[in-house]
């Protein structure tokens, strides 16, 4: 398994992890038709991400096992989110999820980035707890400009 930097040819691969991840791990957090609204925005790969230089995925002899990334607050230089972090439900627990935010992480702090806010899904909010982040409180992330998806705003110190 290879963790390495995303590119504009995952974009299949990517969406298909997104299809097998999100509708499967979100589906005892959220109401059916909250996810009927927000998971075709959610199952879709950016581009934006995937040539930002910033994304990564875990590539398991070309099965993307997990996927995520970062990128800069429009606002603040020294500040970053957490973007698209994904596992597939076939990896879960094997520290996959763990590793990528970590690297995201640590690539984030040696680009200068102070502090990483994360929207996180109810599913998640655990993970990023035992990870570092602190609860800010609930917010609602728009997906694709027009479909809020309620979360919860987390962050942390770099």
């Amino acid at each position: 398994m290879t963790l390495r930097v995303a590119n504009l040819g995952d974009q299949s691969a990517l969406n298909r992890l997104f299809e097998r991840s999100y509708p499967t791990l979100l589906k005892d957090v959220y109401d059916a038709e909250t996810l009927k609204t927000a998971l075709p925005k959610m199952i879709r790969a950016q581009p934006v991400l995937l040539s930002s230089g910033t994304f990564f995925v875990w590539d398991c002899a070309g099965i993307l096992a997990g996927a995520g990334g970062w990128s800069v607050d429009k606002a603040r230089a020294d500040k970053a989110h957490i973007r698209h972090v994904a596992t597939d439900p076939a990896h879960l627990r094997k520290g996959i999820a763990q590793a990528l935010i970590m690297h995201c992480l640590a690539t984030a702090k040696a680009a200068g980035i102070t502090e990483m806010e994360c929207w996180s899904t109810r599913y998640a909010e655990g993970f990023y707890a035992a990870i570092g982040f602190s609860a800010i409180g609930p917010i609602d992330a728009m997906l694709g400009g027009t479909v809020a998806f309620p979360s919860i705003r987390m962050t942390m110190f770099l």
